[in-house]
């Protein structure tokens, strides 16, 4: 279909004022023309003067394109930058958020990470009041073992043909009594306290404190079960049930003691070792705190750790072989004591640590529990505000494209009357 605004006649020139210099030239230049010959000369310069405006026009006309494209240019970069600088932020996120995890992982595995920051001040009665039921467990099973051992022991048999094994002498204790609480409980404790001085891991000291408890009081109250229920003499039995040597036996040949009863009810309770399983239970106990906290099994070959490790469990052997050596117990009491310690002791260690070998075993479950809880915190938090910088960022960017539209389309309507009269050729 042919264009028909293209046959259209283009409307009619309003015919520009003169300004009064035209006017003036208008009048005098036929006079000047009539007087003096056309001059080549100034016939040239006026269409030099006609070029020149010309070159005017079209350079001015250049300028305004290319403002108009540096203008456009600036418009789709700040379009662009509005996409990338939120998927800048969002990138240097994800790569800081990878960063802290990788220094985390590595810290980790190095060793202990953000010590000090969990104390006795700030978390301690908060951690005692959530163990709260533990700590009772605690004071029942001490009641328990002072009604156990309150209790009296079963009398076995004892007839004239076992008294052959039964006729040692009578010896004081060459580990007293009062002691096995200094050595079992008190100093484990003064060794938690050492570390937790040195890490303050309210944390590490109060499972270690919790744990050891409850090795020993379990420990105690096995053992005096045992040792009421089993009622084996000891290998001083003859002395404690004939303090001067004369034996009595009735019809059933058993035998008829005349000494002391508390010492006679002590006789009977040789089967399992008391020192042995409290010793091997609480120094049992620290053995695997340390063999925790050295790092024993790192794989790096460093036995002098082991020699610290095993230095408790030697002192524990001692204890038993001090108990045979005293003829209050045989040696199979004393091999039972140490097992039952022992076991009891691992098992309450595993119940709060991990296990020596492991990578995290230098501190127990509940401290890497809080950390895991304060990263995810710290992560949250952090993504918060990745979020909010990334809103931020979007709505400055709107607002600076916006403040560019406006002043474009401010300059654009400003130009253009004077593009237009560039192009006419009135300027």
């Amino acid at each position: 279909m042919p264009c028909l605004t293209c046959w259209w006649p283009p409307a009619p020139r309003t015919p520009r004022q003169k300004t009064s210099k035209e006017v003036v030239n208008s009048i005098f230049t036929p006079i000047f023309l009539k007087s003096n010959p056309i001059n080549p000369e100034i016939v040239n310069r006026r269409s030099n003067a006609v070029t020149v405006r010309r070159q005017i026009v079209i350079i001015k006309s250049i300028r305004h394109r290319i403002r108009s494209g540096v203008k456009n240019l600036t418009s789709v970069l700040l379009n662009i930058s509005a996409f990338v600088r939120p998927m800048a932020w969002r990138n240097m996120a994800s790569f800081l958020s990878f960063w802290k995890f990788r220094n985390t992982s590595q810290q980790r595995r190095t060793g202990e990470v953000k010590l000090g920051t969990h104390t006795i001040q700030s978390h301690g009665t908060t951690l005692a009041w959530n163990h709260c039921y533990d700590w009772l467990i605690l004071l029942l099973l001490a009641v328990i073992e002072v009604v156990v051992y309150v209790t009296g022991p079963f009398h076995r048999f004892v007839g004239k043909d076992m008294m052959t094994d039964l006729k040692y002498p009578m010896k004081d204790n060459t580990v007293p009594v009062w002691s096995v609480p200094m050595y079992a409980v008190l100093l484990p404790i003064a060794i938690f306290l050492l570390f937790y001085i040195r890490r303050k891991d309210v944390y590490d000291l109060h499972h270690g404190i919790l744990g050891l408890l409850f090795a020993v009081l379990i420990t105690a109250v096995i053992t005096d079960s045992i040792k009421n229920a089993v009622g084996r003499p000891r290998p001083d039995f003859f002395y404690r049930c004939f303090p001067d040597g004369k034996d009595l036996y009735d019809v059933w040949g058993g035998v008829v003691c005349h000494g002391e009863h508390g010492v006679i009810k002590e006789g009977h309770k040789s089967f399992p070792s008391g020192h042995t399983s409290w010793s091997f239970a609480g120094l049992g106990f620290l053995s695997l705190y340390l063999s925790g906290k050295l790092k024993v099994f790192d794989r790096r070959g460093h036995v002098a750790k082991l020699c610290i490790v095993f230095f408790p469990l030697l002192v524990a052997s001692l204890i038993g072989v001090s108990r045979v050596n005293d003829y209050w117990h045989h040696w199979q009491d004393v091999f039972a004591g140490g097992v039952l310690g022992l076991a009891v002791a691992a098992f309450c260690y595993r119940q709060f640590f991990p296990p020596p070998y492991d990578d995290e075993g230098w501190g127990p479950y509940a401290y890497f529990q809080a950390l895991k809880e304060s990263s995810a915190n710290t992560d949250t938090f952090h993504e918060t505000n990745v979020q909010n910088v990334q809103a931020a960022e979007i709505e400055i960017v709107n607002q600076q494209a916006g403040q560019h539209d406006v002043a474009a389309f401010y300059f654009n309507r400003n130009l253009s009357p004077t593009l237009d009269e560039m192009e006419l050729g009135k300027r």
